[in-house]
């Protein structure tokens, strides 16, 4: 606001002169009449882009050309989905023996389209890297009867297909999943987990009791409206159907003081350059989709009150209990701080919700990675260029990496080459992607748990089945009998949202001069200078609307958080609800089951028995991991070291075959590290002196990646090259041995100098970037 009030000081010395008084008022009237007529006409060209969209067959907003593989209406359960090629654009190469890259459109109530609808989106990114693509979209109306289970079944029937076209292809898909799709896509993985490779979800609620008091609105809304029952009768008054338009005024409702004034102002205020960006925007915003009845009642129940997929407590029409912890690949969950549709609470909620412990994470073998970003809001998530270029494109590189990262919980960051200092050298591109190990702890500093808040909605859950019954007994009867599809339709057709797109379309006919006025001040413009004081006084009384809105926001948002607090937090109310008294736990976490602490003893007892089992492969990937573990984080170049030198050494393993190794090794150095540490020699036995020397030639290669090692990694060193110096062979009559340095003790007795291999007959090979192909060997990632 000061460079307003800074303008409107410095033009006001042009008061002073009454012809320039004359002047400006001429100049500032003329301007603000034909910034109102141009506004009039792109509003007029918005109406028009809205019916022209809503009257296609399948509209889409998708900025790709596309080929159709499959569609969902023709499934055993039909849905209203279908699988998409995306034909690469001009001069894109694609290698179809790289890992498939899929992308799932959210459908949140926006017209579908959404997950590629600009060139700078994750399939942007995904195709230049030279990736084959595809698109999960949706059309406008559900099949009739589809529920969100036949929606999973066929995504999950969609990758299928994806997979039996790129036979010669060993990784499974990388799955995106942006808002909406991002739960659904878990929901599909949980059931069928073979069918998934990483799965990156971006701005995903899973958690929706999770969110830190004063900054999730969002969560109350479902009690401040008493439950579900009103979810229900908007599917009764749409004859079956949901008005996707009024999921979308949730969303505009968090943020009025940007829907009533800012967009709008910002339009008119900048007419001549904001109508192009305004009518794209538009474009994707206003085409409002529908829902089935059935299905939005399912999420609303199960996910937006019950919070019942991050505690395990869904179970599908045949049985099938949905459990996040069965997805067997990488999970990367991409969340902002500037979200205030989906907080970082409720995007990683659902790792507290699942597990007691990063021990409980490693047990069920799950790679969870999480990245939370200072700023960006909901949709910059997905399809902010600068967020693709930096965050998504680094995502999409280092996919085979993340897939190979051991079990646990880390943060990833991404950090600017420029940024690094001296280390840049060691890094190939423009960004560096790193990983920190975490604990739940630093979960809890982001997620901000509270038993008592967890019982309050509990307490919302249970107030919702009683409203819910009651509606369904004395109102549902008489709503469905009178409701018919005209009606319906006449019904959407004037949702305020919908409504106001057709009132400044040319269907109006107070709207037919405004084209022809529009045309003829285009031909001859006039506007008002910068430093013209109205035109700053129009600036500061813009800001004054924004200010008061907000402020409107704050204290509503306030008031509702402590309502809504209040009336749940009674613990007469609660006790009604059938909680009983405070202080139990509310449920039991899903926990291992006592089948499962059966399986998870028998797999303990096998990786026992396979200490002292296998070759240098084993060797040396043990030998890595207990050197890194030492580190406080490992990054890209590692993996990329590894790649490489791997690909020119060994080029028969492959990606999977890479991935176990890499997990069991892990495994077993968590179950014994003393005794994996001591069969390290056995691993080595029939190895020669230069092999060994070229096995810590090859380890040293890829630890050196990333630049110097920590004191407490250089330690780890230590003990491994003192274990690799005892599997030589002895020496023959005349030469000295080699010394030999107790493995579990070794930083008392050596320096950092003692750490440097004593004989490296192998060149370091140098690492370098290279297409994975199954095909080819050098596509193992390893």
């Amino acid at each position: 606001m000061l460079p307003a009030y800074t303008n409107l000081a410095t033009s006001a010395l042009a008061l002073f002169d009454p012809l320039g008084v004359g002047r400006a008022t001429l100049d500032y009237w003329r301007d603000s009449i034909e910034r109102s007529v141009l506004y009039l006409d792109v509003m007029r060209v918005r109406g028009n882009q809205y019916l022209e969209h809503m009257e296609q067959t399948k509209p889409n907003v998708l900025g790709f050309e596309t080929e159709v593989l499959k569609d969902g209406r023709d499934l055993p359960r039909p849905v209203n989905y279908e699988l998409l090629r995306i034909l690469p654009p001009d001069g894109v190469e694609i290698d179809p023996d790289m890992r498939p890259f899929v992308v799932v459109d959210p459908r949140a109530g926006h017209g579908p389209g959404i997950g590629g609808f600009k060139p700078d989106s994750e399939l942007g990114v995904a195709l230049r890297a030279g990736h084959p693509c595809y698109f999960i979209g949706f059309l406008p109306f559900p099949v009739p009867g589809q529920t969100v289970e036949d929606v999973a079944d066929a995504e999950i029937d969609f990758l299928r297909e994806v997979i039996a076209r790129h036979p010669d292809t060993v990784e499974k898909p990388m799955v995106v999943g942006n808002c909406q799709a991002g739960w659904q896509i878990m929901m599909a993985a949980a059931l069928e987990p073979d069918c998934f490779g990483p799965i990156l979800i971006a701005g995903a609620p899973l958690s929706y009791w999770a969110g830190e008091r004063g900054k999730a609105p969002m969560r109350y809304t479902g009690g401040m409206v008493g439950g579900s029952w009103m979810t229900a009768f908007a599917g009764d008054l749409g004859a079956g159907h949901f008005d996707g338009a009024w999921l979308v005024q949730n969303f505009e409702k968090l943020n009025p003081a940007n829907t009533l004034w800012t967009k709008q102002y910002r339009l008119f205020a900048n007419i001549d350059s904001e109508a192009e960006r305004y009518l794209q925007f538009e474009r994707w915003w206003g085409g409002h989709v529908v829902l089935g009845a059935e299905e939005i009642q399912y999420i609303v129940e199960n996910l937006f009150i019950g919070n019942r997929l991050s505690t395990a407590r869904i179970n599908t029409r045949d049985g099938r209990r949905i459990d996040l912890r069965n997805i067997c690949s990488p999970i990367v969950v991409f969340c902002s701080r500037g979200d205030d549709i989906t907080p970082p609470p409720q995007a990683l909620g659902w790792v507290r919700d699942l597990y007691a412990d990063v021990d409980d994470i490693q047990a069920n073998e799950q790679t969870i990675v999480y990245c939370v970003h200072d700023s960006t809001g909901h949709l910059g998530i997905f399809v902010s260029g600068s967020v693709s270029r930096k965050e998504h494109a680094e995502f999409t590189a280092n996919m085979d990496y993340i897939d190979v990262l051991p079990p646990g919980l880390y943060e990833t960051t991404v950090t600017e080459t420029a940024q690094r200092g001296a280390e840049a050298a060691h890094i190939d591109g423009d960004y560096l992607l790193e990983f920190t190990p975490r604990d739940l702890s630093d979960l809890d500093e982001i997620v901000k748990p509270s038993e008592e808040d967890d019982r309050r909605f509990a307490t919302v859950e249970r107030v919702s089945d009683i409203n819910l019954g009651l509606y369904q007994m004395l109102v549902q009867p008489w709503m469905q009998a009178i409701m018919t599809p005209s009606a319906a339709r006449w019904i959407r057709r004037l949702h305020p949202i919908r409504l106001a797109y057709k009132l400044f379309s040319d269907r109006n006919p107070l709207m037919v001069p405004v084209p022809v006025v529009a045309d003829w001040i285009k031909a001859d413009r006039h506007t008002a200078a910068e430093d013209n004081p109205w035109r700053v006084l129009e600036g500061i009384a813009s800001h004054q609307v924004e200010h008061s809105l907000n402020a409107y926001r704050d204290v509503r948002d306030r008031l509702t958080e402590r309502v809504f607090l209040d009336v749940y937090g009674q613990p007469w109310l609660q006790t009604m609800a059938g909680l009983g008294a405070g202080g139990e736990p509310l449920q039991r976490r899903p926990g291992i089951e006592p089948e499962h602490r059966r399986f998870v003893e028998k797999r303990k007892a096998e990786l026992r028995a396979r200490i002292d089992k296998g070759s240098y492969h084993e060797a040396l990937m043990r030998a890595l991991i207990y050197v890194l573990a030492g580190a406080p984080s490992t990054d890209e170049r590692n993996f990329q070291r590894l790649r490489a030198t791997r690909a020119e050494l060994e080029p028969e393993i492959d990606l999977a075959a890479f991935k176990a190794l890499v997990r069991e090794q892990f495994f077993i150095l968590k179950l014994d590290r003393q005794a994996a540490l001591e069969a390290l020699p056995v691993l080595l036995e029939g190895e020669s002196n230069s092999r060994i020397d070229e096995h810590l030639a090859h380890m040293e290669h890829v630890l050196d990646a990333s630049g110097p090692l920590s004191e407490h990694s250089r330690e780890r060193l230590a003990v491994v090259k003192a274990a690799f110096d005892r599997a030589r062979p002895p020496a023959p009559q005349g030469e000295a041995p080699v010394e030999s340095v107790d493995p579990i003790k070794p930083a008392a007795a050596e320096t950092p100098a003692d750490t440097k291999t004593k004989s490296t007959s192998q060149p370091k090979p140098k690492g370098t970037r290279t297409r994975r192909s199954a095909k080819r060997g050098p596509s193992s990632g390893s």
